[in-house]
């Protein structure tokens, strides 16, 4: 029905996406010869307090893999499970004539799940983060 927007929409997609590269490319440049030029001038206090920026310190544990492994074990899982819903709620769904309605509550079903448990995906890695940086403190 629309396939008339499909080639432009895919030329469109591939062109930014080369742009998006040249621009992380050229943007990481320009930021090592800012640093560069900058040297050690700056002090880590400085941007700690007045900029309230994010510093890492050597000794401190970044989370970001912990965020990210969950949040896509959250994905799968929700994807499992919406698809036994499917399976078990939806008559013939395993079948390519299930009509409309199954297709649209199927669609439901999958994004609900992957949202919820992608959800609770980062929610327990907030958890673990939050226990570890308590310990941490404790001692």
């Amino acid at each position: 029905m629309m396939d008339f927007i499909t080639i432009p929409l895919v030329v469109g997609m591939i062109t930014l996406g080369i742009y998006k590269l040249f621009e992380l490319f050229v943007k990481r440049r320009e930021r090592l010869t800012i640093i560069e030029k900058l040297g050690d001038k700056l002090d880590v206090s400085v941007m700690q307090t007045k900029l309230s920026l994010p510093v890492r310190i050597d000794g401190q544990f970044n989370f970001g893999t912990l965020k990210v492994a969950c949040l896509l074990l959250g994905v799968g899982l929700g994807l499992l499970v919406g698809y036994f819903i499917c399976l078990n709620t939806i008559p013939g769904f395993n079948f390519d004539n299930s009509g409309h309605e199954a297709y649209q509550a199927s669609g439901v079903i999958y994004g609900a799940s992957v949202l919820l448990f992608g959800g609770l995906g980062l929610l327990v890695a907030f958890i673990v983060e939050l226990n570890f940086l308590k310990k941490k403190k404790e001692e």
